[in-house]
């Protein structure tokens, strides 16, 4: 009789079932896992929409993964191999069923990395969302946890949990070396497009792409493994071309006055010298302390600066109030129901090919973005929240994160009070992240949370609490600004203030927010979500009319700018922005999933606003922009000294060629749009290029994407604007 791995002794060896049952039931004990696994990848893939293509990889991860399982649960007493497999079991059907929710709620699946992110935030601002998620994800949970109750419920008679001889255990675990070796060189293979498995399984960003391409579950091991072992720099170090978006001896800038009668002044030169710093980028390349660090001073030494212009030290000593709001799109607009909304957005400076792209984590990810001037790792852990975490050690003293470029530390130094409020408890680390800018942050019930020495933590006084003390959801935007005003309003220091607001936060119900509009929401020709959506609309344009009547009595709105962005666009809701726009966008389930191969990338624009009551004519810009270049375009009209090599964004009224990059990788440029899904360029109307000249174009600007999403992390991790700027 040949071997089946069973513990057999005297009579024992002599059953009376046959050779073939016995081999049966074996395979039936060690495939229960892999299948198990093989079942949930599939069904999560098939139900996510991802592409199939990719099967092969995931599933002899899954086989490899699933005989590890199997051996964990074959040497044991019956009672303990039973208890294991239905632990096991149950453990993985909940884990998918999880991740499926994650991702549908919070657009990102969520490894052991990001456990501690997802304790620390207030679950219960999302509990309507959730609760209907879940309700309407009941059945593919279903689908998802049905093995695991029939192997809980039949698994002590099929399979059955008879022990085996450890010495077979040995084999099982042989079989999932063999298997995981096996899905490496899988990898391997010549795949198709610019990110590839092979690619997926040596880094710790795109979560997304290495759960479609490699499987959740090794997702979740690649997790923990550089959670205890960090990724190194695979980019390389060729930077030649990457200065392509300031074509030389060209101008790419298409900011133009909005009235044709004004005539130039002839008399006045205007400064056209680099933004840049005096830096030894070079020296630093050659003798940094790490390989980071010199990777990093080589690219940005390899970076094309942008050219001071004529909006140079436009708005140099006014006061600056920044407004990242929530879950905003330009669609809402309209002249008679956001009249406020309206003029900043038309009588300032006009961008017309804004764009806020989702990236990794929603509001973390768009604050990152403005705030920083950086892409944001797509993946754990979160770029803004880390800034305020990660210490270093410096001349024998812990020190924090040196944001040294951003707004705040900028006007700190020059003199300014620096302030920042956000209507809402703690939420991705923003006591220590935001103190850490340089602000003196305000936010509901401080309490025993820590801040950063470079700036001060304070409760967010006169917000709307009800009788117990809670604080009311959501909070009023006007509110918001009235509880705060008199804060800086009267200051003989010019003042920056940020406001991250929360109105228009989902879900879009008939809520306290909406509650003032209802009438007027009522009669437009819309569903139920999106004329509350356009209520949450009307509550912002509300509270920036505010904002700009305290300026006005104060006497400080001719010298105050107002610069507005959303954080990101309600991709819960892509048919309210459908109604809203004519248009049509795709599907809020390929929204939810940060699913941009089947989308129109349109449903991300939106309008930023940069305006001063002291303009005298709107500047109309064609070029496209997105949010990593509000902190370079107001660095360079409030005449600050910046490196602009040094930041993801570029000055947006400079002669360099404008860039958006979306999570996926896919680009759009004043030359055209690159979809990393197809592999294909399209250049934009009027955009002549030879063939030759396309592809190099291409290669190029890929390379230099890649920089830029890939450099943030390195950036944060090795604290390099303080190893540039130190101190000074």
């Amino acid at each position: 009789m040949g071997y089946n791995g069973r513990r057999m002794s005297g009579s024992r060896s002599r059953s009376r079932r046959s050779e073939a049952a016995v081999m049966i039931q074996t395979l039936e004990r060690v495939l229960l896992f892999p299948v198990l696994l093989l079942y949930l990848e599939l069904v999560l893939h098939v139900y996510m929409k991802t592409s199939l293509a990719y099967a092969p990889v995931y599933i002899v991860f899954s086989l490899a993964a699933g005989l590890f399982l199997s051996a964990l649960t074959l040497a044991w007493p019956p009672k303990v191999n039973s208890i294991i497999s239905k632990v096991l079991a149950v453990l993985l059907s909940v884990i998918y069923a999880v991740e499926l929710i994650a991702k549908t709620i919070l657009q990102s699946y969520y490894g052991p990395s990001a456990l501690k992110v997802a304790a620390g935030n207030r679950l219960t601002d999302y509990s309507d969302v959730i609760v209907s998620t879940v309700l309407h994800s009941i059945p593919i949970l279903l689908v998802l946890l049905l093995p695991s109750v029939l192997i809980c419920l039949f698994g002590n008679d099929f399979p059955g949990f008879e022990r085996f001889d450890i010495r077979f255990a040995a084999i099982v675990l042989g079989a999932c070396v063999l298997c995981h070796v096996l899905g490496i060189g899988v990898t391997l293979l010549p795949w198709k497009g610019d990110v590839t498995p092979a690619w997926l399984y040596k880094v710790d960003t795109n979560v997304d792409d290495q759960v479609e391409q490699l499987g959740l579950l090794t997702m979740l091991r690649l997790d923990v493994k550089h959670m205890i072992i960090p990724v190194k720099n695979t980019m390389g170090s060729d930077f030649s071309g990457i200065d392509i978006l300031t074509p030389p001896g060209g101008s790419s800038s298409s900011a133009s006055s909005g009235s044709s009668s004004q005539t130039a002044d002839p008399t006045p030169v205007t400064d056209t010298s680099p933004n840049v710093m005096d830096v030894d980028l070079a020296a630093l390349a050659e003798n940094g302390a790490n390989d980071d660090i010199k990777w990093l001073a080589g690219y940005f030494n390899s970076v094309a600066p942008t050219k001071k212009n004529e909006y140079t030290g436009m708005f140099e000593g006014y006061n600056v109030i920044e407004v990242v709001i929530e879950g905003f799109s330009g669609y809402a607009i309209d002249p008679e129901l956001t009249p406020t909304l309206y003029k900043l957005t038309h009588e300032g400076f006009v961008f017309n090919n804004y764009y806020t792209a989702l990236h990794y984590t929603s509001t973390s990810n768009g604050e990152c973005q403005t705030l920083l001037g950086l892409y944001p790792k797509n993946g754990n852990p979160i770029t803004m929240k880390r800034t305020g975490e990660v210490t270093f050690q410096k001349d024998g003293q812990t020190v924090g994160y040196n944001a040294y470029l951003t707004l705040p530390q900028q006007l700190k130094r020059a003199g300014y009070s620096v302030l920042g409020y956000h209507a809402n408890s703690e939420m991705y680390g923003r006591a220590l992240s935001h103190s850490n800018l340089g602000y003196d942050w305000h936010q509901f019930q401080v309490g025993n949370l820590k801040s950063s020495s470079r700036g001060t933590l304070s409760e967010f006084e006169g917000l709307e609490v009800s009788d117990s003390g809670k604080l009311l959801w959501p909070q009023r935007d006007t509110h918001m600004i009235e509880a705060s005003v008199d804060d800086y309003i009267n200051s003989d220091q010019p003042f920056h203030v940020y406001y991250l607001t929360i109105s228009g936060h989902m879900p879009y119900s008939n809520n306290r927010v909406v509650a003032p509009y209802r009438e007027t929401v009522r009669a437009l020709p819309y569903s139920e979500t999106t004329q509350n959506y356009v209520a949450t609309v009307m509550e912002v344009d509300r509270a920036l009319e505010l904002l700009i009547q305290k300026l006005e009595a104060a006497g400080k709105l001719e010298k105050t700018l107002i610069v507005a962005t959303g954080d990101h666009i309600p991709y819960f809701n892509v048919d309210t922005l459908e109604e809203l726009s004519g248009q049509t966008f795709g599907s809020s389930e390929a929204m939810e999933h940060l699913d941009e191969s089947s989308i129109d990338f349109d449903v991300y624009k939106n309008a930023l606003i940069l305006w001063s009551a002291s303009m005298e004519e709107p500047v109309i810009v064609d070029k496209p922009c997105c949010q990593v270049d509000i902190l370079p375009t107001v660095s360079n009209l409030l005449g600050l000294e910046y490196d602009s090599r040094m930041l993801a964004g570029s000055d947006i009224l400079s002669d360099s060629e404008g860039l958006v990059v979306f999570t996926s990788n896919s680009w759009m440029t004043d030359r055209g749009f690159y979809n990393r899904y197809t592999q294909t360029f399209t250049p934009a109307e009027g955009t002549s290029m030879t063939a030759q000249e396309q592809e190099s174009y291409v290669s190029a600007m890929k390379k230099l994407v890649g920089y830029k999403l890939n450099a943030t992390p390195l950036i944060v991790e090795h604290n390099f604007y303080d190893v540039v700027f130190g101190n000074s």
